[in-house]
């Protein structure tokens, strides 16, 4: 590797995270060694700078270094209220709570629990169905998403087919995936329907979770009509449906929330990732007859803390008065023009495909089988690094673009010229340079 690319200063911090930090929090594509951040880009030890397409699996939503969230961070941390919101209110919590009501649809009366992640939020509101119902059943999607540890875990697809357990009541549907499925996925849409409606029959079902974009499974955005059915057969059997917004909402769709692309209203909403600004942040809205009690039921001292809560509430002022939800709906339709046209010059790319900000590039073998190339997905990865990009792949072949939602044209139109050269020049990365890094 050329030392211009991992440079001493990079090689050094990448051995000492070796030898001290633990593997079993590691995914890796790359030796990404990062000392600092700006805007939509990222500067590595030895300072190589490389445009960011990840946002940090989209928790850096804002870009790096918001003045306005480095702001509220200094503001709250030179005189906090305490640690958490557990034993405690103070008026960063509060505050935070009530703009999330009144930023997400729903009527009622409803509640907001306060987290770290979106895998604790998510966590809450299955734990917090079974609770009130009585009912055991989860219904999810095959390769879906939802957290990485607790019930949270054991109801995501992507964990369960890496052979982690799965949840002895659950029942994972058939996602509809439009690229590999007839036409516009009618068929998909109400074979799938179908699957969850037989599980509702039955009466036992505590509540469905759905990502409206199936983010780690593949970036799949569904056809239209499946997140209006799906919450139609669940209002029929007065089951709540969780729409797990933690990757794909607050901005990126290209509209505050992903489901609003469906105008559903989902009785349950949970959020994470960007609502931080980069900090432990998560939450999830729903019925007070589902999240209001009992008491002490979801636990974490510093939930709810003072520092995170004044970013949050900065980030919800920021995607406002900065526009960010129709920014990223502008932007995404100009990258996913850019990234249609290579498309048709390079037939390893089988699909682009996204809302907003939030796009897949499906790899493929170019024999017209449509046959997933998770080998390639693996070599493009590794040599955008050397290109000087930060992207990841996802459902194993599947380049996930999720920059920073303040990327410019200049930006989108350099990651397009080195996204080409990085596929192009993807059979010049040897097995041994990818070796270490086992990605999904």
């Amino acid at each position: 590797m050329s030392q211009d690319i991992f440079p001493p200063e990079a090689a050094a911090l990448y051995q000492r995270d070796a030898q001290s930090v633990a593997g079993i929090e590691k995914l890796r594509f790359f030796p990404l060694a990062i000392t600092s951040g700006q805007g939509c880009w990222l500067t590595e030890a030895g300072g190589r700078k490389l445009l960011d397409l990840s946002a940090t699996w989209t928790a850096s939503g804002l870009g790096h270094g918001h003045p306005a969230i480095t702001a509220a961070i200094t503001q709250a941390a030179q005189n906090p209220a305490g640690a958490g919101g557990l034993s405690a209110v103070h008026p960063d919590s509060v505050g935070l709570a009530e703009e999330l009501l009144a930023i997400t649809p729903g009527s009622g009366d409803r509640c907001v629990y306060l987290g770290h992640a979106g895998s604790d939020a998510n966590d809450v509101a299955l734990r917090a169905c079974r609770l009130a119902s009585g009912k055991r059943k989860v219904v999810a999607f095959a390769h879906g998403y939802h957290g990485g540890i607790g019930l949270a875990m054991k109801v995501s697809g992507v964990h369960i087919s890496a052979g982690n357990a799965a949840d002895p009541d659950l029942y994972l549907a058939t996602y509809p995936n439009p690229f590999r499925s007839d036409g516009a996925g009618a068929a998909a849409v109400s074979a799938s329907l179908l699957e969850v409606k037989e599980q509702l029959d039955k009466g036992d079902v505590a509540c469905v979770i759905v990502e409206p974009i199936l983010s780690d499974g593949g970036m799949v955005v569904p056809p239209k009509g499946f997140l209006s059915g799906l919450h139609r057969l669940c209002i029929n059997a007065g089951v709540p449906l969780i729409c797990d917004e933690v990757k794909m909402g607050l901005g990126r769709p290209g509209l505050m929330h992903a489901f609003q692309h469906e105008n559903i209203t989902p009785e349950i909403v949970t959020f994470g990732k960007v609502i931080g600004g980069g900090l432990p942040l998560s939450a999830t809205v729903g019925p007070k007859e589902i999240l209001g009690g009992p008491a002490a039921h979801a636990l974490l001292t510093t939930a709810g803390n003072p520092i995170c809560t004044a970013v949050g509430r900065s980030v919800l002022r920021v995607l406002q008065s900065e526009e960010l939800p129709q920014r990223a709906a502008q932007a995404g339709r100009y990258f996913m023009q850019l990234l249609r046209e290579l498309a048709q010059d390079i037939p390893e790319i089988g699909d682009v495909r996204g809302h907003g900000l939030a796009i897949g590039v499906e790899l493929v073998v170019p024999d017209g089988s449509k046959k997933p190339d998770r080998a390639l997905a693996q070599k493009v990865v590794y040599q955008a690094w050397k290109e000087g990009l930060v992207v990841y792949y996802v459902g194993g072949n599947v380049l996930e673009i999720t920059p920073p939602l303040i990327i410019n044209q200049d930006e989108m139109a350099y990651a397009v010229e080195k996204l080409s050269l990085a596929i192009r020049h993807a059979p010049q990365v040897t097995r041994e340079e990818i070796q270490a890094y086992a990605g999904w």
